[in-house]
């Protein structure tokens, strides 16, 4: 079934689980917000002291830039937050934010999280997909499928925790299970505040 990201929020809110983590329960669970919170708790992913409301008022700033002879030069900045100024000036931390301004620049993400994708962009693509699936003839039943399954992937390609880290080498799955993990490991609420990407052009000398 279809996890909005409304639901996740909520679950998120009620145990202080991750991101990915809250909606794999959900998934898991049919959309079932009792067992969803049952089966974090199980999994040791609920904190009972709901780590998502604590302060995390300190962080770090990962950046990147990608120069090129005779193109733009871009660059990225982002804003990894965390709970203490301890674990902000850790190498492992800084490590990962600087990979995430790598992976920024190379998979040129353009949302944060779902919940931040304007509604009037998703139903654009879903009426984008519709329209391109009735004129390949596809069955009504089979429609509402593949809007599900193109919208899925469009999060995939667009929003920066949903999508797949760029360097296998570093880590293999989402981006925002990355972070979950990062989180889970130190014991500190960690996430993706803000990213911005920035380019310039060059002017012929």
């Amino acid at each position: 079934m279809s996890i909005s990201a409304g639901d996740v929020k909520k679950l998120r809110d009620m145990t202080g689980a991750g991101m990915m983590d809250a909606k794999k329960a959900l998934s898991e669970n049919d959309g079932d917000f009792d067992k969803a919170v049952k089966y974090l708790r199980e999994k040791g992913l609920a904190d009972s002291k709901k780590r998502a409301d604590k302060d995390a008022n300190q962080g770090t700033i990962g950046d990147y830039i990608h120069y090129q002879q005779d193109r733009a030069v871009s660059g990225v900045l982002v804003e990894l937050a965390c709970e203490t100024d301890f674990v902000a000036k850790s190498d492992e931390f800084k490590n990962v934010a600087k990979q995430v301004a790598m992976h920024i620049a190379a998979l040129k993400p353009e949302f944060l999280n779902i919940e931040d994708i304007p509604t009037d962009r998703i139903n654009e693509e879903k009426d984008i997909i519709k329209k391109q699936s009735e004129n390949e003839g596809k069955p009504q039943d089979v429609i509402s499928k593949i809007v599900e399954g193109k919208v899925s992937s469009f999060y995939k390609d667009y929003v920066l925790n949903e999508q797949t880290f760029c360097n296998p080498e570093f880590y293999e799955g989402q981006v925002g299970t990355m972070i979950d993990e990062l989180s889970g490991r130190i014991g500190e609420k960690i996430y993706i505040q803000h990213f911005a990407k920035i380019e310039l052009a060059r002017v012929n000398e």
